[in-house]
């Protein structure tokens, strides 16, 4: 109540017009002369044709509208501007003498928001149109920061994509080199304080190398640009790869990784690269939160209508207080070697597996490891 008492004390009536439409002058003339000593701006019709042409050329914020007219009556006039693009969404408050409930649900069912009966006091009347005013007002205050909302995140969105797709390629390369140079180098060729910054930068680049190949994806994701692609796999012949690219990041904690497969074929009908980003995340989780020495599982599964798909490490785990929004809740997490994660892998798991028509999920117990899965459908025969 006092938020909307607020809100009509800042209106400035001079900026908002009423249509008064009724067809005996008197009227037209006592209300326009209540309107204009309140300052709203007034134009005037004297029957359901002419409103129905001065709501189109004027645009009024408000109308009000006499229902006993002879060539057209307020209700059929009503209905004419509820159907026009143009005036459909001007409020309209009936002025009638009729106060049966028949009338009053037909006035509403037309588009009525308010009725003033016949006859009306002064405080009334300002009551009432400076009530619907007050919504009007309340909704431009909306639709403008609602615009205001739509041009920022338009903008964000279209910063992520410039910053992840120009940093992208020139990292894939700075990755692509140091990668070699650690494969090459050595302690006793390069020495062990350069050893160990090599094998730093290059981890860093790899995690880097991801966070902007998932930033472009998510920002795509979030904008409606980047389709689902569908098409008939096995997941055989997916998620090996995906395992042996993680297998040379593995070594440098000395981790190893056991693949489980399943004997059959786990045939599936999903996005590819979807497919391959929501696993790629979870073995990277995977490698940063688990100690040296450990071991990485990753596990194929048919259940039921729906292949899965984990990834189970021996790391440190998470706290239950955490499990319910480690999909979407964004926070920034730290590995077993201070590998920095922004969050945003995980949320574009859950949108990628949900996109393919399955899920994601996570068991984890705090100091013991976690498992981390999602679900695709099978391949319908």
């Amino acid at each position: 109540m006092e938020a909307a008492e607020s809100l009509e004390s800042k209106i400035n009536r001079s900026d908002y017009k009423i249509l008064i439409v009724d067809d005996v002058v008197s009227n037209v003339l006592l209300l326009k002369i209540l309107l204009t000593n309140e300052k709203f701006q007034v134009c005037t019709a004297n029957n359901g044709r002419t409103c129905i042409e001065v709501a189109k050329k004027e645009h009024p914020d408000l109308i009000l509208l006499d229902v006993m007219m002879p060539d057209i009556n307020g209700f059929d006039t009503a209905v004419v501007l509820k159907k026009d693009e143009e005036t459909k969404d001007i409020p309209i408050i009936f002025l009638t003498a009729l106060n049966t409930p028949q009338d009053l649900v037909h006035g509403f069912q037309v588009g009525a928001n308010d009725f003033l009966t016949k006859p009306f006091n002064k405080e009334e009347l300002v009551m009432r149109v400076t009530q619907q005013i007050s919504l009007v007002a309340a909704k431009r205050i909306i639709e403008k920061q609602n615009a205001e909302l739509k041009a920022t995140l338009s903008n964000r969105d279209k910063m992520y994509s410039v910053i992840a797709h120009d940093l992208r390629s020139p990292m894939a390369s700075i990755r692509m080199v140091l990668n070699l140079v650690v494969q090459s180098a050595s302690v006793e060729t390069v020495g062990p304080e350069l050893y160990m910054l090599l094998d730093q930068a290059n981890r860093e680049s790899e995690e880097v190398h991801d966070l902007l190949d998932n930033l472009l994806k998510w920002t795509k994701s979030q904008t409606g640009r980047l389709n689902v692609v569908l098409q008939d796999l096995d997941l055989n012949d997916i998620v090996p790869g995906v395992v042996e690219i993680f297998d040379v990041i593995a070594q440098t904690k000395h981790i190893t990784l056991e693949l489980k497969k399943t004997d059959a074929p786990l045939k599936v009908t999903a996005d590819n690269d979807m497919l391959k980003t929501v696993l790629r995340n979870f073995m990277s989780n995977a490698v940063k939160f688990s100690p040296d020495n450990s071991t990485i599982q990753i596990i194929m599964a048919n259940e039921g209508d729906f292949a899965r798909v984990s990834v189970k490490d021996q790391g440190v785990g998470i706290a239950a207080d955490r499990l319910g929004s480690i999909f979407h809740k964004g926070e920034t997490t730290y590995g077993t070697g201070g590998e920095e994660g922004s969050g945003l892998g995980l949320q574009l798991c859950q949108d990628f597996a949900r996109k393919n028509g399955g899920d994601c999920y996570v068991e984890s117990v705090e100091g013991e490891g976690s498992t981390f899965s999602f679900t695709v459908p099978l391949k319908k025969e």
